[in-house]
């Protein structure tokens, strides 16, 4: 019984993290006068873990993290590194790996990768305050005899955001046919 608290007081700042911390106490013990099953006991380590560990093998939840890190590196890759969480665990669950979002977004950390958030909408236009209003030579009537053609034309432009940048899209439109003319 001595020798258990005597285990249990110089391993007190270690056993408040991972099981791993404690394999190196285990160890040292084991050369002293402590046996590794008792040690195992007391600090509430399995020895199977314990032996793993000394044999220098991987556990089998890191195997599968750095198959997972490996396959998430892949997908990041191909996307030229614009996914994030989201789209990484989707494309993984397409191909039928079941891993949460969570997880992939832990060992995304782990790897130092993370998705491109997109730009900021930038405002282009800046309206000149002393600027008077335009006539509306249309007066906001836009219903033609269809005998009218090519006497009212309407404008617009419409802004894509594509990923080489922004597409610009300006179209002219004949009222009374409805038809693009330009």
């Amino acid at each position: 019984m001595p020798q258990d608290v005597d285990i249990l007081k110089r391993t007190a700042f270690f056993r408040a993290g991972d099981p791993v911390n404690v394999y190196p106490f285990i160890e040292a013990e084991q050369t002293g006068k402590h046996n590794v099953k008792r040690a195992c006991e007391l600090l509430k380590v399995s020895r199977s873990a314990y032996y793993q560990h000394a044999r220098g093998e991987q556990s089998t939840r890191d195997r599968v993290d750095a198959r997972l890190t490996e396959q998430i590196i892949a997908v990041h890759a191909a996307s030229n590194g614009t996914y994030g969480v989201p789209r990484i665990h989707a494309k993984l669950a397409a191909a039928g790996l079941r891993h949460g979002r969570k997880r992939v977004a832990r060992r995304m950390r782990a790897a130092g990768i993370a998705g491109k958030c997109p730009r900021r909408w930038k405002t282009t236009t800046v309206a000149d305050p002393h600027a008077g209003a335009r006539p509306d030579l249309v007066d906001r009537n836009f219903r033609v005899d269809a005998t009218a053609v090519d006497t009212r034309w309407c404008g617009d432009i419409t802004y894509i955001n594509t990923w080489e940048g922004w597409l610009y899209l300006a179209t002219v439109i004949d009222l009374a046919s409805r038809r693009v003319v330009g």
